[in-house]
This record gives C-alpha cells, structure tokens and sequence, in this order.
C-alpha cells in the first residue's frame, strides 16, 4: 500500500513539474503581429482538409486535428521548445489541440483568440 501511494505521490509532481513547464495562451491580433516574426515559430490550421482548401491564415499549415492519430503523429516531427501558433473556425478545437499538444510536451503554444472566423473579419492575414 506505501508503494502505491508513494507511486502516485511521484507521478503527480512529476506531471505538475511538466504542465507548469508547458505555456498555452490565448492571443490576440495585435499581439500576434508582433510576436510571429520570431524565426522560428510554427503556424498551424486544425482544421479539416476541406476546410483549409476554403481558405486559411498566411503561411499556416494543415493538420486536421479531427483525425487525432495522423494530428499526433504530424505534431511530434515539430520542436517541442519552439512557440506553436494554431487556430481553427472559432476556437474550439484549437484550445482541445493545445490541451493535447501540451500534454505530449510542448512548451510554448499560442492558440489564435476566436479561431479563423476572428481572424478573417477585416484582417491582412488571410490567404
């Protein structure tokens, strides 16, 4: 019994230790334009194929998080220490990505406030 507890004791600091390593933030517009000229940050649609191919952010790259076995496998070829942006329609399954993304350890995530729709009405971003 003492080492099922001391067991459980361990593996709760332990995912502590990691969560409060792993940021995920809502991001506004403004903040967003200032902040995606870091080199090497990452822009990613979650959206599905069809609705990529109707229209998405500048730069952005699809994986459909829909599909959640090919979403982990694309995501992992990314470096976990480097700032992630992603968006979806409204934000959604943006802010279930990055819940995902920071349990299998990335550590800067910027989900896009509001999703595609937000971010098209009157925006400079849109492709």
């Amino acid at each position: 019994m003492k080492f099922i507890l001391s067991f459980i004791i361990i593996a709760a600091f332990t995912l502590g230790v990691n969560a409060q390593n792993s940021k995920h933030q809502i991001l506004d517009k403004a903040t967003y334009q200032d902040s995606l000229v870091q080199p090497n940050a990452t822009l990613i649609d979650v959206r599905t194929s069809e609705e990529y191919e109707s229209g998405h952010l500048d730069k952005a790259q699809n994986i459909d998080f829909l599909n959640e076995e090919l979403f982990i496998t694309e995501i992992e070829k990314f470096d976990k220490s480097q700032p992630i942006y992603i968006y979806c329609r409204s934000g959604n399954r943006s802010g279930k990505a990055a819940t995902l993304m920071q349990k299998l350890g990335f550590q800067t995530i910027y989900d896009l406030e509001g999703g595609y729709l937000n971010w098209t009405s009157q925006s400079e971003f849109e492709k």
